[in-house]
Formats: C-alpha cells, sequence, structure tokens
C-alpha cells in the first residue's frame, strides 16, 4: 500500500500493513509483556475494529500494546494521523485509560504460569493481608515505589516463603488480643522489631497475655513501636528501649 500524505485530516482513518512505518515516542512508557499477551490472544480470536492514534512522523500516541500485537499477527492496520501531537498526549491518553490494580497484574502473571506470582497469589489469599503487606511480609522493601513498578512488569521475586510464612505465623498469633493485624503500620512495626536479637516475641506474647486489652490502633510505625515497647517492659526491672531500634 502506498505512503499516504502525511497532511490529512486527523478524522480520517487510514489502513495499511506498511508497519515499518510507524515507530514508539520517546518517553513513552515500556510495553507491558502481561498486556501484550492478553492482547494477543484476545485478538487472534476475535479481531474487533480497533484505530491507533499517531503523529505526522508516525509516532505511536496512543495504541502501542495493540501496534505491537496486530504487526505480530499481521493483521490490517488502522490508523489516523494527528498532526502536532506529541508525549503530552500521550500522558493524557494514559490517564483517561483504565488502570490496572495491583490485582489484575498479580492474576495475569499467575495465569502466565510466573512462578512468584503463583506463589504470592496463594499466600494473599490464604492469609488475608493486602497487596504492601504481603510485599513485605514475603521479604521485599516496602513501600518501594520501584518495587510497585517492578511489580507491575512481572519482575517481582520472593526472597524467602520459609521466613514470610513464620513471620506470618507470629502476626497470626497477635490476633486474639488485637484485631488490627493486618493494618499497613502495624505489618511494618512488627517485621521491623523481629528483625532485631533485642525483641524477644516469646516475652511480647506473654506480656500480652497480662495484657490482652492493651494494644491499640496507632496511625504511624513509630505509635506502635512506643506502644508495643510499653506492653513489652510492664513489670520488667531492666527496661528495654525500643524506639531508638527504628530506621
Amino acid at each position: 500500500m502506498n505512503r499516504r500524505n502525511t497532511l490529512v485530516k486527523h478524522s480520517e482513518v487510514l489502513t495499511t500493513t506498511d508497519y515499518f512505518l510507524f515507530k514508539q515516542i520517546d518517553g513513552n512508557r515500556q510495553k507491558n509483556k502481561l498486556q501484550l499477551s492478553k492482547l494477543k490472544r484476545s485478538m487472534a480470536e476475535n479481531y474487533l475494529f480497533t484505530v491507533i492514534i499517531v503523529n505526522e512522523r508516525y509516532e505511536i500516541i496512543d495504541g502501542q500494546h495493540r501496534f505491537e500485537i496486530i504487526k505480530e499477527l499481521g493483521l490490517p492496520l488502522n490508523y489516523v494521523i494527528c498532526e502536532g501531537y506529541g508525549l503530552k498526549e500521550v500522558h493524557v491518553l494514559n490517564q483517561n485509560q483504565k488502570t490496572w490494580t495491583i490485582s489484575d497484574y498479580m492474576e495475569g502473571y499467575a495465569n502466565l504460569g510466573y512462578p512468584d506470582y503463583i506463589t504470592y497469589r496463594d499466600f494473599k489469599n490464604k492469609y488475608g493481608f493486602h497487596h504492601q503487606e504481603t510485599m513485605l511480609i514475603l521479604g521485599t522493601h516496602f513501600g518501594d515505589a520501584k518495587l510497585i513498578d517492578d511489580f507491575k512488569k512481572g519482575l517481582f521475586k520472593i526472597e524467602s516463603i520459609k521466613n514470610a510464612e513464620l513471620l506470618v505465623k507470629k502476626i497470626l498469633m497477635i490476633e486474639p488480643f488485637y484485631g488490627g493485624i493486618r493494618r499497613r503500620t502495624f505489618v511494618k512495626a512488627i517485621a521491623h522489631l523481629l528483625s532485631f536479637d533485642l525483641f524477644n516475641f516469646e516475652d511480647f506474647m506473654h506480656k500480652l497475655k497480662v495484657q490482652p486489652t492493651a494494644l491499640k490502633d496507632c496511625t504511624t510505625v513509630e505509635g506502635y513501636i512506643e506502644l508495643i515497647e510499653q506492653i513489652y517492659n510492664y513489670h520488667r526491672r531492666d527496661k528495654v528501649n525500643l524506639r531508638f531500634r527504628t530506621r
């Protein structure tokens, strides 16, 4: 098919199989393997009408995942040229699209057979913690934005399932005395304290049994650690300062 003149009104839908016309715009987000896999399966089964938006330089403004699958399957590519469009319009279009949740990525990669995601899903379903708490328990860096980004890209790795099981079992032992064990700040506080020899979990459980209603909701990790320190030092001669152990 002959290349069209780029000076066309952007309401005209063009069709081609000359995929080498098109290119990715600099600064656009990386392609996601999970989205590509889902799209390929869907388009191979039923190729519905869809349109890719490009600018006058044939840089893809919207539809780069669809473009990759259309090219791979050798399907006709429908596109519209919007002159003057650039990275700003890419961002606007991305923001207006449905945002994938962490659960969407978890299910998608698990269904694709990624072993760490299968284990992650089983662990989360078994113990009922939210995603960030589950990531913390499984041994990754809590609240790290790069971690979330890696999770979406299929790069998530579990450090030690054995250590995760030990940690979550200790947290669950506290549940008869406190219903907020799945709160993010509480999970982080307990995981932090258990990383130090100074904190003896058996001693803490003994003090909880003596003070079964002492644990209350706190808004911060530091607040939980201060409260746990008070419980831990109840009737203790050699007081232990846990607050200065925080990072």
